[in-house]
């Protein structure tokens, strides 16, 4: 069996490796003429996503990237705190959630793929796809081609995959916010190494963590009624952009700290999700990842998801008897989840985007949420490779 895998970000060469394991070829087509190294922000992997890939023996070529982020607070910039709590979950060997650049991330999976023996293929932009009986063809936008048995869709938020397997498809939903962040040299800040701080300031939310190695890495979610397009972010200078954000956290003197410290800021981009994908496959192609369901960044869970989509999916097709049994397999074991972590996303980007009325509820909010926190569900979460995948029970 032949694999197509479209996109070549984090999903791509994590579904590879994990279909290679499965004992499926896989070839990832990438739209973009070079790599990504040095591009994107940071993110967090929790213990879910780790386990993922723990199975298919890559934890161990990432763990160096990035270091252990065991620990959340939640303040005001008052100074108050609103909470505290364990962030991402715990293996059964110690292991905690890790903080990593996106770049270090995807160069460290791209890599390890091609030392396997994955090709990737650069500069091969998808514009369609035609499935037979007996395959799939897909056709870039240069022309050429590429055949196989079926097409995996990685290609994130603005996937082609996805409206050629449903045209209707929906697009993804703006969620008020916009992201930046960087990373600060020389602000001494009184946190412990790989505690998250959550501030939430009078006019924005601000994310960051000291790195053992002195850095702060930051991130922050500025409001903006209306999703601005492409060229209206464009136009926003760096200087500008720098100049909003130092405003903004006028109230709060670290964060202006942490913006002057930072040579280069993260250009905004805007925040989406999508609170669900009626359509996940038709005939032999199927979305994966962002591409079948972003979730806002707040849920800290995007690159796990496609982690545990990867080695799902792989095991559907390795222990099904047909791609279409694969494909149903495996919508009916993540579709409630993913959609529930989606709708957990919003939930904490929703209170970011608080207006003043809605911060000063903030620590009662939090106190009621306290003893509610059941997040078992999402990091314990665990995929047995060697068990054969669950087949619903004949009717």
């Amino acid at each position: 069996m032949k694999a197509l895998i479209i996109g070549g970000g984090i999903a791509g060469p994590v579904t590879a490796i994990a279909l290679k394991r499965a004992g499926i070829d896989a070839t990832v087509y990438e739209a973009y003429d070079s790599t990504a190294d040095g591009v994107g922000a940071f993110l967090s992997l929790a213990t879910n996503g780790l386990d993922a890939l723990r199975t298919l023996d890559l934890f161990d070529v990432v763990r160096d990237k990035g270091f252990a982020t065991p620990r959340m607070v939640i303040r005001l910039s008052s100074g108050k705190e609103l909470a505290q709590f364990e962030h991402g979950g715990m293996l059964d060997d110690g292991t905690v959630s890790h903080t990593i650049k996106r770049s270090d991330l995807y160069g460290a999976l791209r890599d390890e793929a091609v030392r396997r023996g994955v090709e990737i293929v650069y500069g091969k932009r998808l514009t369609d796809a035609e499935a037979a009986a007996d395959g799939v063809t897909a056709r870039f936008a240069d022309g050429s081609t590429a055949t196989g048995d079926l097409l995996i869709g990685a290609d994130g938020l603005r996937s082609v995959t996805r409206t050629l397997i449903d045209p209707a498809a929906p697009k993804a939903r703006y969620t008020g916010l916009l992201n930046t962040g960087g990373y600060a040299h020389g602000v001494p800040v009184d946190a412990e190494p790989g505690v998250l701080r959550m501030i939430f300031g009078k006019r924005c939310f601000l994310l960051y963590v000291a790195h053992p190695n002195g850095e702060v890495w930051w991130g922050a979610n500025p409001p903006r009624a209306g999703e601005p397009s492409r060229e209206d972010l464009a136009a926003i200078t760096p200087e500008r952009w720098r100049a909003e954000l130092i405003d903004l956290f006028a109230d709060y003197p670290l964060g202006v700290r942490l913006i002057k410290a930072t040579e280069k800021i993260s250009p905004p981009w805007p925040t989406q999700d999508f609170p669900t994908v009626p359509t996940w496959h038709r005939d032999r192609m199927i979305i994966i990842g962002d591409a079948a369901h972003a979730t806002s960044p707040a849920s800290g869970q995007g690159a796990s998801m496609a982690m545990e989509d990867a080695v799902t999916l792989a095991k559907c097709l390795r222990d099904a008897d047909t791609i279409e049994a694969a494909f149903a397999d495996y919508e009916r074991l993540r579709r409630e989840r993913v959609e529930r972590v989606v709708a957990q996303g919003k939930r904490n980007g929703d209170q970011k985007a608080l207006g003043f009325v809605g911060r000063l509820l903030l620590p009662l909010v939090f106190k009621l949420n306290r003893t509610k926190q059941d997040t078992g569900w999402m990091y314990d979460h665990h995929i047995p490779w060697d068990s054969v995948s669950p087949r619903p029970a004949p009717r």
